[in-house]
């Protein structure tokens, strides 16, 4: 017997949205299953969301919530540039384990699949990231940590697009190989060899002072 949608059944009901999404991506993805693993009728769902499309969206809209508040968090707690990435890239690791799904859908996304939703994915997904790390460097700049002679968005994007790599290398399966040939085959089992190899990276890329 399957039990009526509530407020504190539409966490379980995404959830299940984002593992059948990140397994099977957008077309494949079965909305029946979606349905029993959540324990809801498809017709309860089909109450709230007018179609796959549109369920598929909300779960990304849920998932990019948790995400972003977790960024924010980090980013109002700490102004130290080196020591805001150190955090984010704690973030980065502790969520890769408990919401891998997350990634491994956002994955998808990238991918032709879900070409139909670039632009607006795109603009969903990196919009505000973007900002954040816009300020995020603005701030390293007026704090004399950053230099003065690069852009800031530039900035954003070089260290947004490491970032991403990172998230796929600790979550999809192709890049966690990747990540094993190029690094040692115990690379994914170290987490601070990586946090402190990416700081050093970028530190040195951008110039920061640490």
């Amino acid at each position: 017997m399957y039990k009526k949608m509530d407020d504190s059944g539409l966490e379980a009901l995404l959830e299940a949205g984002i593992e059948e999404f990140s397994k099977k991506g957008l077309d494949r993805a079965n909305i029946n299953t979606i349905a029993k693993n959540a324990n809801y009728s498809v017709g309860v769902i089909y109450k709230y969301y007018e179609n796959k499309d549109q369920f598929f969206i909300a779960c990304v809209e849920y998932s990019l919530r948790l995400l972003e508040e977790v960024m924010m968090e980090v980013f109002m707690k700490e102004e130290d540039t080196v020591s805001c990435i150190s955090m984010i890239l704690d973030k980065l690791f502790e969520e890769s384990d408990s919401h891998v799904n997350y990634y491994v859908m956002y994955n998808e996304i990238t991918s032709q699949s879900c070409s139909k939703y670039a632009v607006e994915l795109a603009r969903k997904i990196e919009g505000n990231t973007a900002d954040i790390y816009r300020v995020l460097f603005e701030r390293a700049q007026k704090n004399g940590q950053l230099r003065d002679d690069v852009d800031p968005r530039m900035c954003a994007f070089y260290f947004d697009s490491l970032l991403m790599m990172l998230q796929f290398s600790n979550s999809c399966e192709y890049y966690k190989e990747r990540m094993k040939i190029f690094c040692g085959e115990n690379i994914l089992e170290d987490n601070k060899k990586s946090k402190e190899n990416f700081i050093k990276f970028v530190s040195g890329a951008l110039g920061l002072k640490v």
